[in-house]
């Protein structure tokens, strides 16, 4: 299984539990690794046997801009089973953090990886 990675999609959204939360723009981090075959894709050097990254790199964008969530976990699931249904992809894993979010630390995330089934 190959593997394509997105790697630190910074995208502004409103997002948390706390009032003043929903009410600032926030810089998330994404990082996407999808399993994909690109054999055929390299062979034939067509990008339709391949994954468009740029195509689900709007689309992460398109969803995360017209979508809000209280919490990460939330999120994150979405795009992972938007991704698994949108995309010829065998698994995905994403991760998703809140730079800033706990004071002390440089950053705080979710790991997530789910099978298309």
């Amino acid at each position: 299984m190959d593997k394509i990675f997105l790697k630190d999609l910074k995208i502004k959204t409103r997002i948390g539990i706390f009032d003043w939360e929903k009410q600032i723009d926030q810089i998330i981090n994404i990082n996407i690794e999808v399993g994909t075959d690109i054999k055929k894709a390299a062979k034939t050097e067509d990008v339709k046997y391949s994954l468009d990254y740029k195509a689900l790199s709007n689309k992460v964008k398109e969803y995360v801009a017209n979508n809000h969530h209280d919490l990460i976990e939330t999120l994150i699931e979405n795009i992972a089973e938007m991704i698994l249904l949108e995309f010829k992809v065998e698994y995905v894993t994403i991760s998703i953090s809140k730079p800033g979010a706990i004071r002390d630390s440089q950053d705080v995330g979710i790991i997530i990886t789910r099978n298309k089934t």
